[in-house]
């Protein structure tokens, strides 16, 4: 087919597994802290701080939003000079690495006011990473999606995403409810950490093994010479050309990362450590845990069908959906979550029937916002700067709020908030479903194409006659 690009079916599910799989490892890597942080790692590095301990602990974690802009401006541009798999395998050893080591730093019995300190320094490393990781992989699968069913595999990212954070919730609840408090304290929170190691290993042969993108070889066939393109003007290219999308881009990632931060990262705390801190019923450790791995199994089997929607009716109905559900349910959820354990499973239920809207379809929806030549740079500044300024400092900002305030209804603002900016930018957007990326050509799997002509013996035909 003249000015079609094909990519084999089999070459397309490889990609995808290798983008999803690096992802379950980072996001596992990524989200092991935050699971154990009011349980466990408040007491490992910060007896003595009272109240403020959970505080803390979060502060560490929103430590690695700070530097996740850094890396997005090192690995985005990097990977649009050197190509999408090469920086992606590097993302993987370096959290794998990160989230090993932060499993064996001493506690703060054994070597004072150092152990937090290093478990900042590690935080760093992993948000450095994770700076440069998500926007690779969104940008390696909808290159190599074919154009008509982009939603369904960008899913299937989003899909490795969940895994990792469900992983990463099981594994903790089981060292919570199985160990005995001294052992967890003394050395089981060490083995989630642990687990990186294998995973980062499989991460990280999986991508070895890939071809760059259609996309990216299309483009450094064109114009070899963008392969020394310096950062300056990158971003020139950027701020020039593509402000509308940089800003409407953020607005999509503000929403659907705050409500991601507080449904993984704050209410496991909120569950465990707030409501109990403030003369609410909160719940135990391990059922918090469980609570959460099931509202997120119930995601796992909804997304993929959600982002296979998508390239039916579009990005733009199903994250104004989502969107609109923050803005009406927010509050609401948090209430729930003060009734209960039945009353904290359906204020979960509701966080992540909103949180899956985003997930299913974000994933085609931003790298079409920005052209080959700038995709993984655009996505990997607009995405880490959204993200550190206001996704991923909400679980430590809300936890202060709370605590100098006493009033328990901060996450159901914040998440409101987040429903107008959602809202808002869906208003903005172009719809992309179907369409060919800006800078490449259109883009067929083998299994769209329609069956070669036979021969009457049965013989395909590559040319037939006629």
């Amino acid at each position: 087919m003249p000015g079609r690009a094909i990519e084999g079916e089999h070459t397309l599910r490889r990609a995808t597994a290798a983008a999803a799989i690096g992802n379950v490892a980072e996001w596992y890597d990524f989200g092991i802290y935050s699971y154990l942080a009011g349980a466990v790692l408040s007491r490992v590095f910060f007896p003595d701080a009272g109240p403020w301990a959970t505080v803390y602990t979060l502060g560490a974690f929103a430590a690695a939003f700070v530097v996740r802009p850094l890396g997005g401006l090192f690995f985005g541009p990097l990977g649009d000079r050197i190509g999408r798999t090469k920086v992606l395998s590097a993302t993987v050893v370096l959290m794998a690495t990160a989230t090993v080591l932060l499993g064996l730093i001493p506690d703060h019995g054994a070597i004072g006011a150092a152990a937090p300190v290093l478990v900042l320094v590690m935080r760093l490393l992993q948000g450095f990473s994770a700076g440069g990781e998500y926007t690779g992989a969104l940008t390696l699968v909808a290159e190599y999606a074919p154009d008509r069913r982009r939603g369904l595999f960008g899913s299937w990212l989003e899909f490795g995403t969940l895994t990792g954070y469900t992983l990463g919730a099981a594994v903790s609840a089981a060292v919570i409810g199985l160990l005995p408090d001294e052992a967890l304290l003394a050395w089981g929170w060490r083995l989630p950490f642990m687990l990186a190691l294998p995973l980062g290993v499989a991460g990280i042969y999986l991508r070895l093994r890939l071809e760059d993108t259609p996309a990216f070889r299309q483009l450094m066939a064109r114009s070899p010479a963008l392969a020394t393109m310096p950062l300056r003007r990158a971003l020139h290219i950027l701020g020039v050309r593509h402000r509308r999308a940089l800003v409407v881009a953020g607005g999509l990632v503000l929403a659907w990362n705050i409500t991601n931060y507080v449904l993984t990262n704050y209410v496991p705390v909120y569950l465990t450590s707030t409501l109990a801190d403030h003369g609410g019923t909160g719940t135990g450790e391990a059922t918090s845990t469980l609570l959460q791995v099931v509202v997120m199994l119930a995601m796992l089997l909804v997304v993929t069908s959600l982002g296979r929607l998508s390239d039916r009716v579009g990005r733009r109905p199903i994250l104004m959906a989502g969107s609109l559900s923050l803005m009406v349910l927010g509050l609401p959820a948090v209430w729930l979550l003060r009734q209960g354990v039945l009353g904290q499973l359906g204020g979960l239920a509701l966080l992540g029937a909103s949180l899956v809207c985003f997930a299913a379809v974000a994933p085609s929806t931003l790298p079409a916002m920005f052209p080959t030549v700038v995709r993984y740079g655009g996505l990997a500044l607009t995405v880490n700067v959204a993200i550190s300024l206001f996704a991923g400092t909400a679980p430590t900002v809300i936890a202060a709020a709370t605590t100098a305030t006493g009033n328990l209804d901060w996450p159901g603002y914040y998440l409101v908030a987040a429903g107008v900016v959602g809202v808002v930018s869906v208003l903005f957007l172009t719809e992309s479903a179907g369409l060919p990326l800006a800078g490449a050509a259109p883009l067929t799997s083998s299994a769209d194409l329609p069956p070669p002509t036979l021969s009457p013996e049965g013989v395909p035909l590559e040319r037939p006659a006629g």
